[in-house]
């Protein structure tokens, strides 16, 4: 790779029009519906807080979300430093090209394409299996199916169509969150608010990291996938060097409270010294415990605020579901339209329709969420314990490998083209970040039975770590396989890539 330098300052590729998404047509507030869509708070709250509870490290459960924002705060400054010198469609993609190389960048593209569509695979089982347990008439595949035609169309769409709709899901999923906190929190539950509980270092970290607090970090970290989308849609935001840094910090802030927020009010409802049996309690179903984890929040919502609220955050969940749906289709599609745009996938991906939306790409996302589905279905496997669990544990482990790759770009990029950025931004920041990232990653991966399921016979994972299947050694290294080959062809390929060429650095 040879790189000349041609001017001082960085400016993004110029682009056919046809090549072009639509630009000015998202601000800061819309973004951040998308982002926050993604990380789907109330699903969060109803299906990851009881396990982190219940296993992890009890009260302390709100200490770890707000450990794992902090360290995505630290990722954030370097990240959204980046936005100020590339606005490009595959954010994670550019970024990484700019600062190692673009076999780096290539390489994480694939992995970033597999990060969101095995999310969004494992989003369409999981509302597939909730409506037809709730509502019947239809089998999981019949309602996913649904959601599926649904979500393709709006991704057709102008982005801001989607956006809109997202904004008003999340409002009300939000609303419903706050609503019950602030009733369980101003009531003070049985034993009050117990702050050190909850958030003192001794308590999050007890247990060390092998055990119940690795858990619970373990789980937190899964919560947060989807916030890193901020810069995916740089080139559809009105002013994207100030739009994305100021969106990318605001949803990370955003989320980080809300999950801290609403896990400390679930934590003083049962109260901080029964925290964990009356989880086990309320989500046990014939003697199986967290069976049914949405319980919990149901059963606060309904001694709190009443019990029109636990059947409302019940069809929110639903809502919540497909509004990550759409976040994840948009955040996949582009990443095909970008990688097409830089000449890495056939050239009619890159082409937007007349609504300024990756069309072909949309599709192409569309098309292999069907495949897989049916597939599921055909398969006859179920679309919560297999689907969802499957495919969510492979996402998460597939965005923190791209998250570590973006920091470790972030240093290389500004120590070759210093600027404004001072150390701590540039520098600093990025590193620190690494170090959670890298324990993220560890925590992840060594509790990936857990998330996952997949386990060899006659392992608890909940007291073991590693002890994967056949099956889990498999889905924990499709990252990293993904990346390696993205990695082997772009090495060997030897072809320029336009997402990766600006007036500063030409790829030969």
């Amino acid at each position: 790779m040879n790189q000349r330098n041609t001017s001082s300052g960085i400016s993004h590729a110029a682009h056919d029009p046809s090549e072009s998404l639509r630009a000015g047509k998202l601000g800061v507030t819309e973004i951040v519906f998308f982002v926050v869509a993604a990380a789907a708070p109330l699903v969060g709250m109803t299906g990851a807080l009881p396990p982190s509870i219940a296993l992890g490290s009890g009260a302390a459960a709100p200490g770890a979300y707000l450990v794992v924002g902090l360290t995505l705060l630290l990722f954030s400054v370097g990240y959204a430093a980046m936005s100020h010198q590339v606005t490009n469609a595959g954010a994670f993609f550019a970024y990484i090209g700019r600062g190692l190389g673009s076999n780096f960048g290539v390489g994480s593209a694939l992995v970033s394409i597999l990060a969101y569509l095995t999310i969004q695979l494992s989003i369409y089982g999981f509302l597939g299996g909730l409506i037809a347990g709730q509502v019947g008439i239809l089998p999981w595949w019949g309602w996913t199916t649904v959601a599926w035609v649904l979500v393709t169309l709006l991704s057709l769409c102008q982005v801001d169509v989607g956006a809109k709709i997202l904004g008003l899901l999340m409002l009300l999923e939000l609303l419903s969150l706050l609503v019950t906190s602030v009733a369980i929190l101003s009531n003070g539950g049985p034993e009050g608010l117990q702050f050190a509980a909850s958030f003192s270092p001794a308590a999050i970290f007890a247990g060390g990291l092998t055990g119940s607090a690795g858990i619970a970090l373990a789980f937190a970290f899964a919560s947060f996938i989807g916030f890193e989308a901020t810069a995916i849609y740089g080139e559809e935001s009105k002013n994207p060097k100030k739009t994305v840094p100021l969106a990318t910090y605001l949803s990370v802030c955003v989320i980080t409270l809300l999950f801290a927020l609403t896990s400390f009010s679930v934590v003083t409802g049962l109260g901080a010294s029964k925290v964990v049996e009356k989880t086990l309690e309320l989500t046990t179903v014939d003697k199986v415990p967290l069976t049914e984890p949405a319980a919990v929040l149901f059963h606060l919502a309904k001694q709190y605020v009443g019990a029109w609220m636990a059947t409302a955050m019940s069809i929110l969940v639903m809502s919540s579901l497909f509004a990550g749906l759409l976040a994840f289709q948009n955040s996949a599609s582009r990443y095909f339209f970008a990688l097409s745009r830089g000449g890495e996938l056939p050239h009619a991906l890159s082409k937007v329709n007349r609504f300024g939306a990756p069309g072909h790409a949309a599709l192409l996302t569309s098309v292999i969420a069907g495949l897989v589905i049916l597939v599921f279905a055909m398969a006859g496997l179920d679309p919560v314990l297999n689907m969802f669990f499957w495919f969510s544990g492979v996402a998460v482990v597939a965005i923190l490998l791209i998250e570590i790759l973006v920091c470790f770009a972030v240093v290389a990029f500004f120590h070759r083209h210093p600027g404004e950025e001072g150390v701590f931004t540039a520098k600093v920041a990025p590193m620190l970040a690494v170090t959670g990232l890298v324990l993220g990653q560890y925590l992840l991966m060594s509790r990936f039975g857990l998330l996952s399921g997949a386990v060899a016979e006659g392992v608890d994972p909940t007291t073991t770590q590693w002890g994967l299947s056949g099956l889990g050694w498999s889905l924990v290294l499709l990252p990293f396989l993904v990346f390696m080959l993205g990695f082997l062809y772009s090495s060997l390929v030897h072809k320029p890539n336009r997402e990766l060429v600006d007036d500063e650095m030409v790829y030969e």
